[in-house]
């Protein structure tokens, strides 16, 4: 397998950019530390505002616990539900999540439920912990997502635009090379390498600038309501990946329909027109 990652408009020719990093004889992948450095992240962000806002920060702590733990079980279930010809004739390889396999909108589902769950038992504002903690999510996603970065994967298809990226054929999966890439395959330096568009790139830097965003509403939004930065994080999530996932080439689907494509535009709509509603209903009071 060769390791070289090229941006060829933006003159970057990376050698050797590996999967693993070795401690003895254990192999860590770099998606692992991606997506844990992620979570770090965002706990650290999300554990400042509490405190900030005059909120109990044992109570996230608690809630990180148990939301990193159901967050990357509904990650994985998602993907695995909405992959099941990949994994029905190995069930064991279900619970190997090294090599990648992780949906972000079953972790946001299951990590929101969870947050629910823990605000009634706790007689919390659900909305207020939505608001605080839907920033670490945006954080956590900003710097995750260089996982996909490091196993090759969650690609657009074929570009010549400026941010293409080259990728050795024999480094990312069969499936997720199209024709039209084929079609544009290069020879550099004897390796054959398709072209396409860094979509994890596209995502992460959009997750950078919702983050702005939503730090700038918890710093300076007196006049919000509660649950409109949660809102805001949804439907500006979702508002991006509506055009990011109609690029990727690894879709989840059923019956032909991308699922997380779709479910991007329905949140994208309800969420903004939430937000629309509630704004004007409030200036029609002053």
């Amino acid at each position: 397998m060769h390791y070289n990652i090229d941006f060829p408009h933006l003159g970057i020719f990376l050698k050797h950019v590996g999967k693993t990093i070795s401690i003895g004889s254990f192999d860590i992948n770099y998606y692992g530390i991606a997506v844990a450095a992620g979570i770090l992240a965002g706990m650290l962000i999300v554990f400042a505002l509490a405190a900030r806002s005059g909120q109990k920060t044992n109570d996230y702590e608690n809630l990180a616990l148990f939301g990193i733990v159901f967050g990357i079980i509904g990650a994985r279930a998602y993907y695995v539900i909405f992959s099941w010809d990949d994994y029905r004739g190995d069930i064991r390889s279900i619970l190997n999540i090294r090599e990648g396999g992780l949906a972000i909108y079953g972790g946001v589902i299951a990590a929101f439920l969870t947050v629910f769950i823990y605000t009634r038992v706790r007689r919390l504002s659900f909305l207020q912990v939505a608001d605080t903690v839907c920033v670490g999510f945006a954080a956590g996603q900003m710097i995750g997502r260089w996982g996909n970065f490091f196993n090759r994967e969650a690609f657009g298809e074929y570009t010549d635009r400026l941010f293409a990226m080259r990728l050795p054929v024999d480094a990312v999966r069969a499936g997720d090379i199209t024709d039209k890439m084929r079609g544009h395959i290069t020879s550099v330096g004897g390796v054959r390498m398709i072209q396409v568009h860094p979509t994890f790139l596209y995502e992460s830097v959009w997750c950078m600038i919702l983050l702005i965003v939503l730090l700038v509403l918890h710093l300076r939004g007196k006049d919000l309501f509660r649950g409109q930065i949660f809102l805001t994080y949804l439907g500006g999530y979702a508002l991006a990946r509506v055009f990011i996932e109609g690029l990727r080439t690894d879709q989840l689907q059923v019956r032909g329909i991308p699922v997380s494509q779709v479910l991007s535009g329905v949140l994208a709509v309800v969420c903004w027109g939430i937000i629309i509603v509630k704004r004007l209903a409030r200036r029609g009071k002053q």
